[in-house]
């Protein structure tokens, strides 16, 4: 019983002080937002730019990436945290898990990302700690917020309560009121 708890622990903080993300072999590291870039004069070719980055292709690559580098400790926190649905909302949580000595260790591993709608997918991932697998298979969500796709707080939130064995009251509020 030991060693699950311990490994929920790890996978906590990988979550929390890593970042909330996986990879997969090719993944860039790097957060990647949405690139509306045309000007205020071409707002169809915004929305299109837009649309693209939320389905297909596209968007399993973006959701990759931002889990990648939302689990990376060499990832600012601060980006961490703009990776996160609702991010500012578990700031506190991820600054404190950053200087955890296992967090430093951990990655994850994306192995398949559907998009379910042009606003949600499925993510399933691994939590690694020192390239060994943690936590394997996941199923996660990530949600296109503000033109990025993010760590669902729903993802967020099991991953805390897996650390906390279960205990709601030792959750953020935001989790208990989270889907």
């Amino acid at each position: 019983m030991k060693v699950g708890r311990s490994l929920f622990q790890i996978a906590l903080a990988c979550a929390l002080g890593a970042g909330l993300a996986a990879c997969s072999s090719s993944g860039s590291g790097s957060p990647s937002a949405s690139s509306s870039t045309a000007s205020s004069s071409a707002p169809a070719s915004s929305a299109s730019a837009s649309a693209s980055s939320a389905t297909g292709s596209a968007a399993v690559q973006k959701i990759t990436a931002n889990w990648t580098a939302f689990f990376n400790a060499k990832t600012p926190t601060a980006t961490r945290i703009s990776l996160l649905q609702d991010g500012p909302t578990f700031a506190s949580i991820i600054k404190a898990q950053a200087g955890s000595g296992l967090a430093s260790e951990a990655t994850a591993k994306v192995t398949k990302v559907v998009v379910t709608s042009p606003t949600q997918a499925t993510v399933t991932y691994s939590i690694l700690v020192g390239g060994q697998s943690a936590l394997a298979n996941q199923s996660g969500v990530a949600v296109y917020q503000g033109g990025i796709w993010k760590v669902g707080v729903a993802s967020f939130c099991g991953l805390l309560n897996l650390e906390f064995a279960g205990k709601t009251s030792s959750l953020p509020a935001a989790c208990k009121t989270a889907g």
